[in-house]
């Protein structure tokens, strides 16, 4: 969104290339396009290191799931490390975190305190109408009240038209010379990053295929898929799954209610097995493949897609009873399959 508006960014950190390589771009002498704004991710691994300096005019924390309990143990704990983020904030700087979380609200206490708290899903903050996909801004404490319209982002599920509408409250927040009319006009220019609800491919037939393997826990899957409900998706899930809790749940149960506005699922990798069983005792209402690796799921959503499960099972009779993946169904391992 800034790059789109002119501004010189460095895009980094957790994602990509480390916040050391802006600093040192900008002490050398041979450098002569400063950075005006630097966009950094960081993660809770990198919050757990002790830090003195480390304070962003904006922070966001766009929300807070079972995650990484393996590491942080419990969401206490995963919600204090997150709010670290905020620690050395003061004066106008902007914390930006969503609304009616317990965990966080509870961390907050001793994580912020001098600097402006808004929320996603409320005012001050930002919220979001999703039938006249418009977002409304109101921070009285900095001046902002104004209104985006977010109908021509080209992107899938509604939870990224929060994404947008929360990147452009952290653009408006900045005060760098950009108003809301201006990323209003620049928002059909914007798309999903790579894997992140990215359309990789469509074909002549009207089938869409999405990447969503950025969706590494079952929350993220869940959001995305209630993104989805009017679509009626193959759903591709599989990989290798992650623990939540102490008693070794994976919470695949969770998807079910989710996934009955879905045309099926297909599982595969490591975890296939058991996701398909955790689905199917939770009564899972749609039917369930389980197939043996990446490529074969691709190549049985494709037929699935094309020619319908009825159609699908009188040609694969051997099968078990049976686009969107929450892992990677044409780009994985360096590998692309044709689609």
């Amino acid at each position: 969104m800034l790059s789109n508006l002119g501004s010189k960014v460095f895009i980094g950190g957790n994602l990509g290339n480390p916040l050391s390589d802006a600093a040192i771009k900008g002490l050398s002498s041979s450098f002569l396009e400063p950075f005006e704004v630097a966009v950094v991710e960081v993660s809770s691994y990198q919050m757990e290191i002790p830090h003195k300096h480390f304070c962003p005019s904006v922070a966001v924390l766009l929300n807070l799931t079972p995650d990484h309990l393996e590491r942080h143990k419990t969401m206490r704990n995963y919600a204090m490390t997150k709010c670290r983020l905020f620690s050395h904030m003061n004066g106008s700087k902007l914390a930006v975190l969503p609304i009616g979380n317990q965990h966080l609200n509870e961390a907050l206490k001793d994580h912020v305190s001098k600097c402006n708290v808004v929320w996603i899903g409320d005012f001050p903050g930002v919220k979001v109408d999703m039938v006249k996909k418009v977002a409304n801004f109101r921070l009285p404490t900095i001046g902002v009240a104004s209104q985006i319209q977010l109908g021509a982002l080209k992107a899938i599920g509604n939870h990224n038209y929060y994404n947008a509408a929360v990147a452009a409250f952290c653009v408006l927040a900045l005060d760098v010379g950009i108003d809301g009319e201006a990323i209003s006009a620049i928002m059909g220019t914007l798309h999903a990053p790579p894997h992140r609800m990215q359309i990789v491919y469509s074909d002549t037939r009207g089938i869409t295929w999405v990447d969503d393997s950025k969706a590494t826990n079952v929350e993220a899957t869940y959001t995305a898929l209630t993104g989805l409900n009017e679509q009626k998706s193959v759903v591709l899930l599989g990989g290798l799954a992650k623990v939540l809790d102490i008693q070794g749940s994976c919470g695949f149960e969770r998807l079910v209610d989710p996934l009955k506005y879905h045309r099926c699922v297909i599982t595969f990798g490591s975890s296939g097995s058991m996701i398909q069983k955790t689905l199917w005792a939770a009564g899972l209402s749609i039917p369930c493949i389980k197939a043996t690796n990446l490529e074969d799921a691709v190549n049985v959503a494709r037929n699935v897609a094309r020619l319908g499960l009825s159609s699908f099972h009188a040609k694969n009779l051997q099968q078990e009873k049976a686009i969107y993946a929450s892992n990677s169904i044409a780009k994985d391992c360096g590998y692309t399959y044709k689609i």
